[in-house]
This record gives structure tokens, C-alpha cells and sequence, in this order.
């Protein structure tokens, strides 16, 4: 585990920049690439996380954020554009609660909704993100009604898989913390880590810059 630690920490990068983790990393740790590679695998890969996976996608964005985050608002339709604009692209959205029992509530019905299908949970997540305030049941609620989730399967399929959506969530943290992330929202794309609000220019060098790295 230490060396996964000292792999992700040498992922992290100011937002402004992007770095590859294929040097040596601090404190003289010599971890080969297929550790780091591990750690990204398991990043991009959880069968409870929502994805939206293109047919052909060849780079995958991992977004951690916080439904009660403002810039996660604000990121949202950076991301929905550049999901609009290159079909090439995956994406996976990490729910990390952090600010409020009403993102951990959030998070959880967020979740729950992939069961009733991808373009719902999306539907959802979008509305979710969308919601100024303070997030409570009500705002929820609305924000399902709003998707056209079907409410009494929402809140059934939370019981039912409840061990292990906060398995997820708790994973996710974790992972959060082993690339040294201290806030909402943090985004993976490809081997690139951007922890903060990016604007659509430079979210698009980083796309570039991973398959520029798979051609190398």
C-alpha cells in the first residue's frame, strides 16, 4: 500500500499544469509502472460507479465531486459540453460527500439511480448538480421527479444495496485521498490529475495530452 500511496502522490499537479507518474517518486520509492497502472485501474474500474462508456472510447475522465459543491456546479456543464463535443470520451463519476449529511443523502440516491439506467442516473445527476441550496430530502425528491426516476424504486433500490453503495463511497474517498486531493471537484483524465476547477480549453489539452501518451 505504500507505494501506491507514494505512486498517487506523484500523480498530483498544480490545476494550471500536467505531469505523467512514470519517474521516481518522493522519499526515493522505486514503484514500477504497473503499480501506478493498478491504481488507476481501480480508479477508472468499479462495477457500482456510474459510467457513461461511448462505443470506441478511447480516454476516461474520473470526476470526484460533491453534489453541494459550487464549483462542481459550475464544472458540470464544462463537462457536459466536451461529453457533447468528442464521443470518444468515458466518463465516471466518482460521488465523494464531503460538505454535508445532504451530499452524503445525495450521493447515495445518485448512485442508487444507475439502476434504473445510465442515461437516468445522468438525467439525475445533472439535476442534482443543477440544485442551489442546501440539498434535503425535498430538493432530492425534486430533482428525481425531474429525471423521471421512478421514486419508490429509488428509495427501495438505496435499502436494498445500502452495504454497498457506502462501500463505494467509502472507496472512493479513499482513492480521493491516495491521489491528494483536498476538495471537490478532482479530475482524472488518463494519467493526468487536475485537482480543481478546470475550464473547457484546458479539460480538452488534457484529453489531448492522454492520447497523444497512448501513441507514444
Amino acid at each position: 500500500m505504500k507505494s501506491l500511496i507514494l505512486a498517487a502522490l506523484a500523480l498530483l499537479v498544480p490545476s494550471s499544469a500536467f505531469a505523467q507518474a512514470d519517474g521516481v517518486a518522493e522519499s526515493g520509492d522505486t514503484r514500477s509502472r504497473a503499480e501506478v497502472e493498478q491504481l488507476r485501474e481501480r480508479i477508472r474500474n468499479d462495477p457500482l460507479a456510474p459510467t457513461i462508456a461511448p462505443r470506441g472510447h478511447d480516454v476516461t475522465i474520473v470526476v470526484f465531486s460533491d453534489y453541494q459543491c459550487g464549483y462542481c456546479r459550475r464544472f458540470s456543464p464544462t463537462l457536459d459540453t466536451l461529453m457533447a463535443q468528442d464521443r470518444k470520451v468515458r466518463v465516471v463519476y466518482r460521488d465523494w460527500p464531503i460538505l454535508s449529511a445532504g451530499s452524503r443523502d445525495a450521493a447515495r440516491a445518485a448512485v442508487a439511480a444507475r439502476f434504473q439506467g445510465q442515461d437516468r442516473h445522468l438525467a439525475f445527476h445533472r439535476a442534482l448538480i443543477a440544485t442551489s441550496g442546501r440539498l434535503d430530502a425535498a430538493k432530492i425528491r425534486a430533482a428525481a421527479d425531474k429525471a423521471g426516476l421512478d421514486w419508490n424504486r429509488l428509495v427501495a433500490d438505496q435499502a436494498k444495496h445500502k452495504t454497498a453503495i457506502d462501500a463505494l463511497l467509502s472507496r472512493t474517498g479513499g482513492y480521493a485521498r491516495l491521489l491528494g486531493l483536498s476538495g471537490t471537484p478532482g479530475i482524472l483524465v488518463g494519467p493526468y490529475v487536475i485537482p480543481g476547477l478546470v475550464d473547457l480549453a484546458t479539460l480538452k489539452k488534457a484529453v489531448q495530452m492522454s492520447r497523444d501518451k497512448q501513441t507514444q
